[in-house]
């Protein structure tokens, strides 16, 4: 776990809440320091000087070598997921061993906090090296009305986007939102009560503590970004039954009128060329046969040809990612930076979405009523699913879950008789 958590900033790495590096005008938080905290809390040391743009190249060079471009499959994988919003971007930094001044957004610090992750907000269990080698990364969409990201707001999607930094093989695992889980409070509900409760943060510790897991990034996105893209790429291909055609076109009257955008009746069935409203609206379906985990199933399958069509585009004008990164960029929240991926958009041939999955398996999960909670997926139980989750995503036939999981497991039996 050292390893992988150290790969992602050599030295002590300071993290700031900027959103734009080159910006030079200084935030003055509420405590009255001009700047930013560094990681453990103290002032900025006056007199330093601000590293220069050649000299921060210069040492995260290694950063990237190491990093690799997985950055620029969130790129891929943010935008297909689905939430309103048009809120400024929040993200943070990556320093080496220096701090630079922030630029003045508007945002305040308690703003910036919420959607802040540095590495001490974030729970690690006992866990082995079964994850070294990959990076995983947290995406979130939030079914929401209005312009907020952070709290307050249900994960609808949750994904873990497990990428080999060797291989670039990716795998996708949806966790199921009604899931009955610790919410990284050890309190005990559904699965998208976290990101309501606690925003990102919360919701990664839930992740990382109920599956055995190192998750430090995240994104969160929304139904305009995911249409934006869908009609920058001209349509993805998905086919749609005749199960899904009749909701399918239920959903574009409200997903267009959230987005104040006309929508056009998709008339056939197979395999169909969907434009941005229809993608949006074949991701929320949830009223066949399946119900929830088909659903989780479609959001899915729409990453794919989103990355599919996007390898595709690449060949043909690189330039058009360019313009999809910075339109969709500022309706993101974030611990990475557009830089970042920005920076790593040439290789993006080299990935491939191999699989994917949900969670709690279907062999080993039930549904029922849990009090005043409602109906719930019951994960039973849980550590033969953390188990199952470590086989899929990185290959190990023999993961032993830690004690915590192993005590959350116990609990979720005791609470649910499954």
């Amino acid at each position: 776990m050292a390893t992988e958590r150290n790969s992602r900033n050599t030295g002590s790495a300071n993290r700031s809440g900027s959103t734009n590096r080159s910006g030079s005008a200084k935030r003055t938080n509420s405590a009255g320091r001009t700047g930013s905290a560094n990681r453990s809390g103290g002032a900025r040391p006056s007199g330093r000087r601000r590293v220069s743009k050649a000299e921060l190249k210069r040492r995260q060079r290694k950063k990237w070598i190491i990093l690799g471009v997985e950055f620029f499959v969130v790129l891929i994988l943010i935008v297909a997921l689905f939430f309103i919003t048009k809120l400024d971007v929040i993200h943070k930094d990556y320093l080496d061993g220096e701090d630079t001044e922030i630029a003045d957004t508007g945002n305040t610090d308690d703003m910036l906090d919420e959607f802040m992750v540095d590495e001490d907000d974030v729970k690690f269990n006992d866990i082995g090296s079964d994850m070294q080698g990959y990076r995983n990364i947290a995406l979130f969409g939030v079914d929401a009305r209005n312009n907020n990201l952070g709290k307050g707001c249900r994960t609808d999607t949750i994904i873990i986007a497990s990428i080999n930094e060797e291989t670039k093989e990716i795998k996708l695992a949806s966790v199921y939102r009604d899931t009955y889980l610790n919410l990284g409070n050890d309190t005990y509900n559904k699965a998208n009560g976290a990101y309501a409760h606690g925003g990102p943060k919360q919701a990664i510790n839930m992740l990382n503590m109920n599956f055995d897991l190192n998750i430090t990034d995240y994104v969160t996105v929304g139904w305009g970004a995911v249409a934006d893209t869908v009609d920058a790429l001209g349509g993805i291909e998905i086919d749609v039954d005749e199960s899904e055609i009749g909701h399918l076109n239920n959903y574009q009257v409200e997903t267009s009128q959230s987005l104040g955008r006309k929508y056009t009746k998709l008339t056939q069935t197979g395999l169909v060329n969907l434009d941005g409203i229809q993608a949006v609206s074949y991701c929320r379906i949830r009223y066949t046969a399946g119900d929830d985990f088909k659903r989780a199933e479609r959001q899915r399958e729409v990453i794919q040809a989103l990355a599919d069509k996007a390898q595709s585009v690449a060949l043909k004008n690189p330039a058009t990612l360019n313009k999809i990164a910075n339109d969709v960029f500022p309706s993101t929240a974030t611990s990475l930076t557009l830089n970042e991926i920005l920076s790593l958009l040439s290789d993006i041939a080299s990935y491939k979405i191999v699989d994917t999955t949900g969670f709690p398996t279907e062999q080993y999960r039930a549904t029922g009523v849990i009090g005043s909670k409602g109906d719930c997926v019951i994960p039973a139980d849980l550590a033969t699913n953390v188990t199952l989750m470590h086989e899929f995503l990185f290959g190990d036939t023999s993961y032993t879950p830690s004690s915590e999981v192993q005590s959350y497991s116990a609990k979720i039996h005791s609470d649910t008789g499954k």
